[in-house]
């Protein structure tokens, strides 16, 4: 794409372009996939189903927190109350490779970047052009911060809720591999992806989209929306959820003041 003129390409040769951006994209996702099947007992063992063990990073930090607090052991996690099951003939099978798929696209992601910068830059000014470092590398940034988000913050306290919470003594909690895996990849991505809201908001002003003073007047049910996603992917409890809004509420006002910072260069330009 970049060695045409963006006026001289049809709309057929865009959609070739999106295509091969489509395939090389998911060819990084697989090589990337296929080089976790190398660390696959780390993967599965220590990362992906770390936040089921008591020994887990963030539930020894809340306990020293406690202690820190004076609370003594009062959230300190010393055993999860459950076990993950599989149930289906094929069910290891397909979650290993989906899991695999899931770790290559989080590795691959500043490649997608790359590849979706180079669709989108015949579009872009020249000095628009050589910032393509600085999108890869804050947009990745974010992303990573998105995913550490979710596994530290999301899936422990989803993962300690279920663990301790039980209708009746005679119930005991027995989770299907699919539900807990399943629960692994939204939180995780859906933290990463929400992170990348700034980025989003920088082009949707660049195309005039957005403007500060929209994302100032609808902040009120920008929070409703934020606390609604909170409640979803958090325990009902008010501690989780305010912990997992309040980063949510400081990207939403990140996102504002990036706002407001291109659209005052767009108004000088325009003077």
């Amino acid at each position: 794409m970049a060695a045409k003129n963006l006026n001289e390409m049809s709309f057929l040769d865009h959609l070739e372009e999106l295509r091969w951006l489509l395939v090389r994209s998911t060819t990084a996702i697989i090589i990337m996939a296929c080089a976790t099947y190398f660390i696959s007992d780390y993967l599965f063992d220590v990362i992906i189903l770390g936040p089921t063990r008591p020994t887990f990073f963030t539930y020894q930090y809340f306990c020293e927190l406690s202690h820190q607090l004076g609370f003594a052991d009062s959230i300190c996690i010393t055993e999860m109350n459950f076990i993950i099951q599989n149930t289906e003939m094929e069910g290891q099978v397909n979650i290993f490779v989906w899991m695999c798929v899931l770790a290559g696209f989080i590795l691959s992601f500043p490649y997608i970047l790359w590849e979706i910068w180079k669709f989108i830059g015949p579009a872009l000014y020249e000095k628009e052009k050589k910032n393509a470092k600085v999108f890869i590398f804050t947009s990745s940034l974010l992303f990573f911060l998105g995913v550490l988000f979710g596994y530290y913050v999301v899936i422990p306290m989803s993962v300690n809720f279920v663990a301790t919470f039980s209708v009746s003594d005679v119930v005991k909690n027995q989770f299907t591999l699919d539900s807990y895996m399943g629960m692994v990849k939204t939180s995780i991505l859906a933290s990463g992806l929400f992170f990348e809201l700034p980025i989003i908001i920088y082009f949707l002003t660049k195309l005039g989209l957005v403007t500060p003073s929209f994302l100032r007047t609808y902040w009120k049910y920008a929070v409703v929306i934020i606390l609604i996603v909170a409640a979803i992917v958090t325990p009902p409890d008010v501690v989780s959820q305010t912990i997992v809004a309040i980063p949510m509420l400081l990207i939403y006002e990140v996102s504002i003041f990036i706002s407001m910072l291109v659209y005052k260069s767009k108004n000088k330009k325009n003077a």
